[in-house]
């Protein structure tokens, strides 16, 4: 179904039964709750220079700026998106939201585009947003699994794979660099990489 087609779902359900819409990103109490993220990430590791979290909709990336801006104002937060569903970036460039139109990746979790309430917190942040390609979702993702033990959707695994897309970057310009992993929905029959082969 097509966003349109959800929206006028859930507006009949509201009216039907009276429930109450939780925005599941552009919503300020869901944007603190995920800000919370990096509160923990900064109180464990307070010496970092950058922070990347995946941003689809922006709940995560909007609620990681105003977290960790607050806390450490030189500390340069990194939306990581896939080149394939690059709305946001295009969006923050653009100064207006500009909808994702039948974008195409691996990391499905980031398809939604940027709310009213996330679009402005990205854009009153300068926040900067990187983009990478699906051959490093896909490295990244197989990276996490296999070095860390951490099972990482491809959405998730967004965040590393902007740091192999850009090492550059992150070389010349960053020393400690966090990364916000964020969820863990793979089909384990259905895995974009070959399992690892025992020695």
């Amino acid at each position: 179904p097509t966003l349109e087609a959800r929206e006028s779902t859930l507006n009949q359900v509201v009216e039907k039964t009276g429930a109450v819409v939780v925005h599941p990103y552009n919503n300020p109490l869901v944007i603190a709750g995920q800000g919370t993220a990096s509160l923990e990430l900064l109180r464990d590791v307070p010496d970092l220079d950058a922070v990347i979290a995946p941003v689809g909709g922006g709940g995560l990336l909007s609620g990681t700026t105003i977290c960790a801006k607050n806390l450490k104002p030189d500390l340069q937060v990194i939306g990581a998106e896939p080149t394939m569903a690059d709305d946001a970036m295009r969006s923050l460039r653009e100064g207006r939201i500009i909808p994702s139109v039948n974008p195409c990746t691996i990391a499905d979790g980031l398809l939604t585009s940027l709310g009213s309430i996330t679009f402005a917190v990205l854009s009153a942040y300068n926040t900067t947003i990187l983009t990478t390609s699906e051959e490093n979702i896909v490295r990244a993702m197989q990276l996490i699994w296999e070095r860390m033990k951490i099972i990482a959707e491809p959405s998730s695994a967004v965040a590393l794979a902007i740091i192999l897309e850009h090492s550059g970057y992150f070389r010349e310009n960053f020393s400690r660099v966090g990364i916000i992993l964020s969820g863990g929905n793979v089909d384990l029959q259905n895995l974009p990489f070959a399992p690892a082969k025992p020695a």
